[in-house]
């Protein structure tokens, strides 16, 4: 199975730098250029379904790239991090260190707990491992967090490692082959 993981295209609060966690915003015009320029480049992958979460970001990216071509289906699963007391704040008062440290697991100033995300994340993956098989290739398209968490649980990272080693601009794309037979959940 092909696994293909999309970040959202820019929002305002992207541009601005803030932080937008569960806010419902739509992309700006630089998002869906961004989005514009990897449907082209994505324009020759048959996608076999797309999962998405259902803020509005995600699906305007999701339908941007594959359009009414996929079969698509949100997954509140796939929804960003939820940034509490910060939701809306300067970036620069996340301290990104201290909310991504597995061990830690933050939930200080309300910010949902690192590992709540890798659960969410897992149990997301489980679902999709037993529906598909492995001929088939889907699109995910979803936030910062939770790609960032796919991304790792995905490679078979170490969650006591530097999970921020992996940079998921706005509109990051990678495709991961695995195979359903394969396939094992990590313990998270």
């Amino acid at each position: 199975m092909k696994i293909t993981l999309v970040r959202h295209g820019q929002t305002e609060f992207n541009f601005n730098n803030i932080l937008q966690g569960l806010s419902n915003n739509q992309l700006n015009d630089t998002g869906r250029r961004q989005c514009q320029k990897l449907r082209n480049q994505l324009k020759d992958v048959n996608f076999s379904f797309c999962y998405m979460s259902p803020l509005i970001r995600t699906v305007e990216t999701a339908f941007i790239l594959v359009g009414d071509r996929v079969e698509t289906f949100p997954d509140k699963r796939l929804i960003e991090r939820d940034m509490g007391n910060l939701e809306g704040k300067p970036r620069s008062e996340y301290d990104v260190k201290k909310y991504w440290d597995y061990k830690l697991n933050s939930s200080d100033l309300g910010v949902e707990p690192i590992q709540n995300i890798f659960l969410r994340c897992q149990d997301f993956l489980d679902y999709v491992m037993k529906k598909h098989a492995n001929d088939e290739h889907l699109l995910i398209v979803s936030h910062g967090s939770p790609i960032r968490v796919l991304h790792h649980l995905l490679h078979h990272s170490n969650v006591y490692g530097d999970l921020l080693d992996v940079d998921i601009i706005n509109c990051y794309c990678e495709t991961i082959e695995v195979s359903v037979d394969e396939y094992s959940e990590i313990d998270v």
